[in-house]
This record gives structure tokens, sequence and C-alpha cells, in this order.
């Protein structure tokens, strides 16, 4: 297990950064910086990986599937924040795009990383969330080697959903058991071992782009706007509001009367404007059209 783990990317030393306690802050903040400009580069070159996981999740989650993130620590804090994210920017259901973590909930505020290692837990803890074939699982482990985030990929593959390895070390233990494998190579860290740094930063942009990307394909928004938003608060119904303007050219005393008659729901307030119906044809449209705002326009034109 020692040689195992010494000898993962992730775990080597970085000799930029040999001399870390010997620099001042700036230098300090620099050698940060410069290895932080690498991650970028290292996500490109995985972006024909990212590509397939997106269209697979897209198509799950458009039949009626789930997508799930499993990790431990920070991976797990990771899913944890874009998963939450999702209701508000795209107006999705809770159970959609969910995160499974090692120690539950109460480890994202509190480390609890021995959880991490019980391989059997990480399996139990996906099989309660009910999964089956429709289902999209990314296990994420900066290592590669977590045993949680494994026995929960072993369990999905058992139960036939697809499956997603997010890692930063090259023929990693969890690729091996995934349909489609991210090894995203960001190098040693500056701190050495320290993965919430490099390695961290590079999953939470990949996350970005998977989170983002389904939910474009899923026609949750137009050109770069976000039509399914979940207007709930002034500033969100204000952004709503402007969206709508912004795409129809009407002004904002329009805009906001005809928020207000669809429950401050974009989507059919934009097809309402732009194609001169009401309410319960726009949403008679999104319905046939699955959501997509330009085809529902163009199929009341």
């Amino acid at each position: 297990m020692h040689m195992e783990l010494t000898n993962l990317t992730t775990e080597q030393r970085n000799q930029n950064s040999m001399n870390l306690d010997r620099s001042s802050t700036y230098e300090i903040l620099t050698i940060i910086n410069d290895e932080d400009k690498k991650v970028a580069d290292a996500v490109k070159a995985v972006l024909p990986q990212v590509e397939t996981a997106v269209d697979q999740i897209a198509s799950a989650l458009g039949q009626g599937g789930r997508l799930f993130y499993v990790g431990a620590g920070t991976s797990g804090r990771l899913g944890v924040v874009d998963a939450s994210e999702c209701p508000p920017t795209f107006m999705t259901s809770k159970e959609m795009v969910q995160t499974v973590m090692a120690g539950g909930n109460a480890a994202f505020f509190q480390a609890a990383e021995g959880t991490e290692d019980d391989e059997a837990q990480g399996r139990e803890d996906l099989k309660a969330r009910g999964i089956s074939e429709k289902d999209v699982v990314i296990g994420i482990t900066a290592s590669g080697r977590t045993p949680y985030p494994i026995g929960a990929l072993k369990c999905a593959r058992e139960l036939g959903a697809y499956t997603v390895s997010l890692t930063c070390n090259k023929d990693s233990k969890i690729s091996e058991i995934a349909d489609c494998r991210i090894e995203v190579v960001v190098g040693p860290e500056v701190l050495t071992g320290s993965t919430r740094m490099k390695a961290a930063t590079s999953h939470k942009m990949i996350l970005n782009m998977i989170s983002t990307a389904t939910m474009i394909k899923l026609g949750k928004v137009y050109e770069n706007l976000m039509i399914d938003v979940h207007a709930s608060n002034y500033k969100l119904k204000e952004r709503a509001k402007q969206n709508i303007m912004e795409i129809t050219n009407v002004s904002y005393d329009i805009a906001e009367n005809v928020l207000n008659e669809t429950n401050h729901k974009v989507k059919p307030a934009i097809v309402m404007i732009k194609a001169g119906v009401s309410l319960e044809e726009a949403n008679k449209a999104l319905g046939k059209s699955s959501g997509f705002v330009r085809d529902a326009i163009d199929s009341l034109l």
C-alpha cells in the first residue's frame, strides 16, 4: 500500500516548490499561481472523455435517469457544491443530480477522512439510493484508489448504471471499473499530496463542464442565457426579467407582467411573447418540444 501511494503522480514532490519554507509570501503565491496555470491545459487534454460523459449523462437524464457524484473528503464536497447549484440554476428536481459522500452530509462541514477507506460502505450508500440502469454514477477521487467511490462504482456497474471515473492519475484503480475514464493529470501539488489544490481545481472545472453542458443539451439554455432559472428571490427574478427582455426585446413592464402570469417561469414567458400565444398554448408547445424553446416557438409560427 505504501509503494502504491508513493508512486501516484498526486503524491510526488513538485520540483518547482522545493523551497516553499524559505520563500517570501509573494514567491509562494507566484509558485502556486504558476502551477495553477497548468490545470486548464490538463483539462483540455481530457475534453474528448468529458464529451463522452456529457453525452451519456444528457441521454440518461432526458429519459428520466439521475446523475450521482460519489466521493470522500474534498472530492465529495466538490460533488455537493455542483449538485446543489443545479436546482436554482436549471430548475431541476433535487433528485436529478445528487451527491453520495463518505460520512454523510455532516462530512461536508467537518472532515471524516477515515470513512473514505470503507469500500463496502460506498457500495451500500449508493445502493440505498435505488440505483438502476437508467442512472449515471461518477466516482470522484484524486488518487484514483479511494475505496469508498470504488465500492460505489462497482455497485453501480453491477446494477447496470453507466459509470464514470474522475481522477488525477493515469491507469488508476477506479478507472478499471468505469465505462468512461477521465484522468486529468495535473502533476504534483505545490504542497506535496494536498490534492485540494490543483487536483480539486481540475475536478471543479470538469464538474462545471459536465453539469452545464448537460443542461444545455436538455434545453435549459437559450443562446447563453439561463431560461430555466428558479426565480425564487429578488436577484433571480430580476435576472429572469432581464433574460426575457434580452430574448424578446420587450419592455421591463411587459417582461414582468408575463413572468407573473407564468408564475415566474421563463420558458413559457419567452414562447408566449415570441409566438404571440397564451400560456396554455406555450406550455403545450414546450411539452411537445421536450422543453426546447426554439423548437416550441418554431412549431407555433
